[in-house]
């Protein structure tokens, strides 16, 4: 029988896990009632300093060990979680008994090493978490199957025209704070990538050959301060783009650059610009504080403002600009007539 002290702490520990949207499916298999009340390596081969359930038996716990190195990887494994550990190095050798995992969770170590071939055997890795580590490039040999590849906290400071290269099948790609200053067309084969994340380098340029299928770009702190003509045209599914906190000019920007159908939230937020550029009437999210922006122009929004043609726009930030609730338009609630506008 299970002690209802463990009931409770289970719950809290899910409760958290849910709440923080962070490793949620680690949690609920880590916190079963063997695994709260000690190591529990009764599942089979297991290193020592690892746990192996018997209820999770292809899954193998090394998070939080204070571990410096690589473990033994026994055959059956399809998911391993070496977070939060020391680590410092992974050689050629060290996947080669745990051909089989399908999730490998190396985030929050002090890896600045990887062997070129240290991953090339994983043909059914699916998810590959190396964030938070000293890393300064891409690593070599990604396996092709890889949908969801996390590189952000580390010391990336360029991407080879080859890193991603065969990997059709990646949806996920965290590069977010780390140092790249170009990316040139790297991303070009990535066809199924839907998210993308850049946020926080030293970018001057949006990166060339975006696959068509981008939903979501996050390109905030950098120092773009131009988009290319007709650079959202070739997307049929884009509906979140970020890029705040960058150089943005009016002039860096091409008319109706961003009256593209599908855009759902745009964040031009913390740049230069000294007017609103126009919009898509179906953009509902429209983030445009801190910046220079000197007049309300209705026509951003609407070109012709009639019953039927109106923006769909939900939320207009504009405080810290040089506008107030006084320059907004009395006719401007016949176009925007959904809209919160926030300006002083």
């Amino acid at each position: 029988m299970i002690h209802p002290a463990s009931l409770l702490l289970t719950a809290g520990f899910l409760h958290l896990a849910f709440s923080n949207g962070v490793d949620q499916l680690f949690w609920v298999y880590r916190m079963q009632p063997l695994a709260i009340m000690g190591p529990d390596n009764s599942g089979g081969d297991c290193p020592a300093e690892c746990d192996c359930p018997p209820t999770f038996p292809v899954a193998m716990y090394c998070n939080n060990r204070g571990m410096i190195q690589m473990p033994y990887i026994p055959s059956r494994m399809k998911y391993i979680y070496l977070q939060h550990n020391l680590i410092t190095t992974v050689s050629d050798e060290a996947f080669k008994n745990g051909t089989n995992l399908v999730w490998v969770m190396l985030h929050e170590n002090q890896i600045t090493n990887i062997g070129k071939r240290a991953f090339a055997s994983l043909l059914n890795l699916d998810s590959l978490y190396l964030s938070g580590n000293n890393l300064t490039e891409v690593p070599s040999n990604l396996p092709n199957s890889l949908r969801d590849l996390r590189l952000n906290h580390n010391k990336i400071d360029k991407v080879s025209p080859n890193a991603f290269e065969g990997m059709e099948n990646l949806t996920t790609l965290l590069l977010n704070h780390n140092t790249i200053k170009d990316m040139g067309s790297t991303l070009k084969s990535l066809k199924s990538l839907t998210l993308l994340d850049v946020s926080q380098n030293q970018l001057k340029n949006v990166p060339g050959g975006l696959p068509a299928m981008l939903h979501q770009l996050y390109l905030g702190s950098n120092s773009i301060d131009a988009i290319p003509g007709n650079f959202f045209s070739h997307f049929s599914n884009m509906q979140y783009v970020r890029l705040s906190h960058n150089a943005l000019t009016n002039k860096g920007i091409p008319p109706n650059t961003f009256n593209v159908s599908g855009l759902v939230e745009l964040d031009l937020s913390f740049n230069k610009l000294e007017r609103i550029p126009t919009v898509s009437t179906s953009l509902e999210h429209l983030y445009l504080q801190a910046n220079q922006i000197k007049e309300f122009s209705l026509s951003s929004f609407c070109s012709v403002v009639d019953v039927l043609n109106f923006s769909k726009l939900k939320i207009l930030r504009l405080e810290g600009n040089e506008i107030t609730h006084k320059d907004v338009p009395s006719d401007s609630a016949l176009c925007l007539r959904l809209a919160s506008v926030i300006a002083l």
